[in-house]
């Protein structure tokens, strides 16, 4: 987990523009038929049958601590498949924290019907593939990751490089990685240090993704992974993202029994592929 902010994002707007102009007026059939809101991830799925998925913000809801102020934090409860598709896409551009993540699940599983729609033009996708396979590392390669991804900390530490790695907890760290640890405090000293930039796709949720790639120097490789980062890549792309990181939901029941049980991403199993965006021509 990374820093706290409520901050607007470029990026979710510009995506939530571009599925609206992709699905044009087949977006007002499109309905959400369930919507599970798990500890660790949110997730929706629609009638089209294409199913998203978010990080949950628990750290960040202050009105989770009684029943009477969470009502705020998510007013639609009980009533999440009655609300229309437009209505989801504001959310994600919300500042309250449940109900951005809720969008941003809509807007994956939109996405995921535009990918097979064959409404993205310009951008790759490989499927079953690890972002952490498209980590471009030699023995002098300075990485910096932000949030502490447990795929990638295994494999810088395996590799014996120098690294750091920018968390809001520290916590999260083991013992031998405290030694990488860099507080938030200085992202902006230690982020033009990279050779390569690591980021957690829940900076999306808190508003600091594009302030972290606005730091990045302009030959610094830019990989953005994890589950809440499976949306259309056009956005990130044009702030320097190199690698996009996701997952398409392969079996969107499986996917929200596992998060209704309280399952993280690596319960997803067989009901999520890995995949991996990459843009088909040089972005100027």
């Amino acid at each position: 987990m990374v820093s706290k902010s409520n901050k607007s994002s470029k990026i979710l707007e510009e995506t939530v523009m571009e599925v609206k102009r992709n699905l044009k007026n087949k977006i007002q059939d499109i309905k959400v038929e369930r919507a599970v809101i798990g500890i660790f991830f949110t997730g929706t799925c629609l009638n089209t049958g294409h199913a998203g998925i978010c990080a949950t913000p628990i750290k960040e809801i202050p009105e989770a601590v009684c029943c009477p102020s969470s009502v705020r934090a998510m007013p639609n409860a009980g009533h999440l498949t009655e609300r229309s598709v437009e209505k989801y896409l504001d959310d994600a551009l919300s500042g309250i924290p449940m109900k951005r993540t809720m969008g941003v699940a809509v807007l994956s599983a939109l996405s995921s019907y535009c990918w097979e729609e064959g409404l993205v033009d310009g951008y790759n996708m490989k499927v079953d593939v690890d972002a952490t396979e498209c980590l471009h590392l030699s023995d002098d390669t300075y990485a910096v990751l932000i949030g502490a991804i447990v795929p990638v900390l295994r494999i810088l530490k395996g590799r014996k490089m120098d690294f750091s790695v920018i968390e809001l907890d520290p916590r999260t760290l083991k013992e031998d990685e405290m030694t990488f640890y860099v507080p938030v405090e200085k992202t902006a000293d230690t982020v033009p240090k990279a050779d390569i930039l690591i980021v957690t796709g829940t900076t999306l949720i808190n508003g600091t993704l594009e302030g972290i790639l606005k730091l990045a120097r302009p030959e610094t490789q830019v990989v953005v992974l994890g589950p809440t980062s499976s949306i259309l890549p056009h956005a990130f792309f044009r702030r320097g993202v190199n690698v996009l990181g996701g997952d398409i939901i392969t079996n969107p029941g499986k996917m929200l029994d596992t998060l209704a049980e309280g399952g993280s991403g690596y319960h997803l199993g067989k009901s999520a592929d890995k995949v991996v965006v990459t843009a088909k021509y040089r972005l100027k």
